[in-house]
């Protein structure tokens, strides 16, 4: 809608160090794979052609990424979802293995305590199972 360039950070992280996040936490730990993503989070700032980073999970409650972010001059959003909604996308993603979130109580704790941090975000819509990226982009749209 934007006619720009979009990237999925994570999705440029698997593409950029050939493993995905879930690969590098395993095989480095969580703090070795949050140095790469904001490595990878810089260089993307650093892209002029990029104008919409999709954030992983924790990449935003990083305060060094918060900077990097906020030196860049970048519209922040919190797409503010549901854990049940956020679980059920873990869950019906089979391919995808998430060892932050192994099981439904650690994912919920994790969920709770992202969200103060997630509330630092510049601004925050309301998702919910109804909404389809439509309409959520429609929302987003006046914020850019």
């Amino acid at each position: 809608m934007l006619e720009c360039e979009c990237i999925d950070l994570d999705s440029f992280v698997i593409s950029r160090e050939e493993r995905s996040p879930a690969e590098i936490i395993r095989d480095e730990g969580e703090s070795a794979f949050r140095q790469i993503e904001t490595q990878a989070l810089n260089e993307l700032l650093t892209d002029k052609s990029v104008r919409v980073i999709a954030l992983g999970g924790g990449t935003w409650t990083v305060p060094a990424n918060r900077t990097l972010i906020a030196l860049h001059d970048c519209a922040t959003i919190w797409l503010d979802t549901p854990f049940d909604i956020c679980w059920q996308r873990i869950t019906s993603s089979s391919d995808t293995i998430r060892p932050l979130a192994p099981d439904r109580e650690t994912a919920r704790l994790r969920y709770e305590s992202r969200r103060v941090d997630y509330g630092l975000a510049e601004h925050r819509i309301d998702v919910s199972e109804s909404d389809t990226q439509e309409t959520i982009a429609n929302q987003i749209l006046p914020l850019c």
